[in-house]
């Protein structure tokens, strides 16, 4: 994996314009990971997605994190404020299947991939969409020497699974302590894939107003103002406003 130029990070934000979450994150570390083909990528883990993309926004936007969140209990609005190396679990290993009993059926399962999450996405039942995951996953299940469907286990084994392979692929359910003046306390998700695309997409805006004032200030081309780099490139729109 390698850090992205600013017109490969312009070009993502443009391909991604008319994705939705999963292609978008494929998207961006198949442009970090050129020699990567997309269908390995999308095999990953969410958990080992997700520690490709801090890795990549740490490259590219340095490894601070400003986020904003709003209390449940009475809106206010909260921000806060952390470090990459708060969120990221320790490496990630090769994606494992993982054993357990539950309600008397032995399951045999293996964490969630982009590939799951794409064929789920149209669902709009929560409900459903999780069962559907959770079958998607469920790679053998038996009960009393009997095999049996994903479809037929019951709830209380969905959600017993779902606890296990969280614990097998942490990094895919990051969850920050939060805190609010009013007194309420709760565990906010934070999703690298939307937080990182809102970042790219205000850096886009205003990456492409600067190529604007640049280009009707001199009569420079986009190629050139972007090989500007950042300092020169203020320098000129300074000038620009004087």
């Amino acid at each position: 994996m390698r850090a992205l130029s600013v017109p490969e990070l312009l070009r993502v934000w443009e391909s991604g314009l008319t994705q939705g979450s999963v292609e978008r994150a494929l998207t961006l570390l198949g442009a970090a990971c050129p020699d990567t083909p997309r269908e390995s990528l999308a095999s990953l883990t969410i958990g080992q997605r997700d520690a490709g993309l801090l890795t990549l926004r740490e490259w590219t936007f340095g490894s601070r994190i400003d986020s904003v969140v709003a209390c449940p209990e009475c809106g206010q609005r909260l921000e806060l404020a952390f470090d990459v190396a708060d969120v990221r679990v320790s490496a990630c290993q090769e994606a494992a299947e993982v054993a357990m009993t539950v309600a008397d059926y032995d399951l045999q399962l293996r964490p969630p991939n982009s590939l799951d999450l794409a064929a789920i996405a149209a669902e709009p039942v929560l409900g459903e969409k999780r069962r559907l995951l959770f079958e998607r996953c469920v790679v053998a299940a038996g009960c009393g020497g009997q095999a049996a469907t994903a479809a037929s286990l019951p709830e209380e084994a969905m959600e017993a699974a779902a606890e296990r392979l969280a614990e097998a692929d942490p990094q895919a359910d990051v969850q920050l302590d939060v805190a609010c003046p009013c007194g309420k306390r709760w565990r906010s998700v934070f999703d690298i894939v939307s937080f990182f695309w809102a970042e790219i997409e205000a850096w886009a805006c205003r990456i492409l107003r600067e190529v604007h004032v640049l280009a009707s200030a001199y009569g420079w081309s986009e190629r050139d103002i972007l090989a500007l780099s950042p300092a020169r490139r203020q320098f000129y729109l300074a000038m620009v406003g004087a």
